[in-house]
């Protein structure tokens, strides 16, 4: 879809947002809440179809707001039922949104900048460097253009039951847009999803910790990686604005308003790197610390990282060990392995491509450069 930049986005309003903004339109608050049940509930685009609004206000509408989603470069779908997509988001930037079917649920993993600047050394999207943060529309774009695709009705039947924003970029760093974006996930005119049911993960960012603990809090993954500042500082440079002992200490005030009763910590288990004995024994103490669960994510090995996947047998000795300790330790599994490498890396690829192109369009020479579609 397309729009001209003087119309807003009502993808993006929270619900007083567009309460506000109807107000300058000269409509009454009640039509916010309206708007949001056809735009979020119903997954409704063109205002002709919201048939509960007053005919003048659907002829206003399209003068002053529109409902703008990104373009889809790829759609892919895994063996095991994951789908995961490529949303151009323009100038060459793409970011991705996976989805996860599971019996009881389906989790839709969203991101939230295009690019990385917090640069952890076994991710891939770091590499790429930073572009630039979504806005809340672009954000909550991917929920709504998931519930489309996956084949929601406008009756607000929930395809999407969990979201979390684990995608590309760093949550807490875009935080001006990433909070309406969650607000809108939450609204019961929207989205309607429990607090423990979306989770915003983080490196580590402890002011915006704080904030979100007083503005919004959801449930809470904060990618730990290692056990102590030498390590961390290594793997998570952002340790070393925010070391380890204020990271757990934030963590701790986070707990007094979260929706649940502990943080999970992301570990990705790097061969020789971070699975070592003596890293159980340190993450036992911060276990002891810090009410938690533990996620182990088997390492996925790209070219420019020089790590190496953790063994399955130290895999499993962390388990067994922290286990043993009365820490809830669960190994994340490997899903759609057959439609593209690790998270970001499609993303990368568009990217090199579209400079690729930009380079030989200078040149005079006709390249390809990824357009929007819809």
């Amino acid at each position: 879809m397309s729009a001209s930049a003087q119309l807003t986005n009502l993808l993006g309003l929270s619900v007083p947002q567009l309460e506000s903004f109807c107000g300058e339109i000269g409509e009454k608050p009640f039509r916010a809440r309206q708007l949001a049940r056809w735009l979020h509930k119903n997954g409704v685009s063109e205002f002709a179809g919201m048939t509960d609004l007053a005919k003048s206000l659907r002829e206003k509408l399209p003068a002053v707001a529109c409902v703008q989603t990104p373009g889809i470069i790829h759609d892919n779908t895994a063996r095991d039922g994951t789908r995961k997509w490529l949303f151009d988001v323009g100038q060459g930037n793409a970011v991705e949104s996976v989805f996860i079917p599971e019996t009881d649920r389906g989790t839709l993993c969203v991101s939230s900048q295009a690019g990385c600047a917090v640069n952890c050394r076994f991710c891939s999207t770091g590499k790429q460097g930073f572009a630039r943060n979504l806005s809340a529309a672009e954000i909550v774009a991917q929920l709504w253009l998931a519930n489309r695709l996956l084949g929601a009705d406008t009756k607000g039947e929930r395809i999407v039951t969990n979201v979390v924003m684990m995608g590309m970029g760093e949550p807490l760093l875009n935080y001006e847009q990433l909070v309406p974006a969650l607000k809108l996930m939450l609204d019961d005119h929207a989205y309607g999803l429990s607090r423990r049911r979306v989770t915003v993960s983080t490196s580590g960012v402890v002011p915006f910790m704080d904030r979100l603990s007083q503005d919004c809090p959801v449930a809470l993954a904060v990618s730990l990686h290692a056990p102590n500042d030498n390590l961390r500082d290594e793997l998570v440079p952002l340790n070393k604005k925010y070391p380890l002992r204020e990271l757990l200490d934030a963590c701790l005030r986070y707990l007094d308003h979260a929706p649940r009763p502990f943080i999970t910590f992301e570990y990705v288990m790097l061969q020789d790197v971070n699975d070592r004995d003596s890293h159980i024994q340190e993450l036992i103490g911060i276990a002891r610390h810090v009410p938690c669960k533990l996620n182990l994510i088997p390492f996925n090995p790209f070219p420019e990282s020089g790590l190496l996947r953790s063994r399955d047998d130290r895999i499993s000795r962390f388990v067994e060990r922290l286990s043993a300790a009365g820490i809830v330790t669960t190994v994340r599994k490997t899903r759609g392995d057959d439609i593209d490498a690790a998270c970001g890396q499609l993303a990368g690829d568009i990217k090199d491509r579209t400079r690729l192109a930009e380079r030989s369009q200078s040149e005079k020479i006709v390249q390809w450069v990824p357009g929007r579609t819809s």
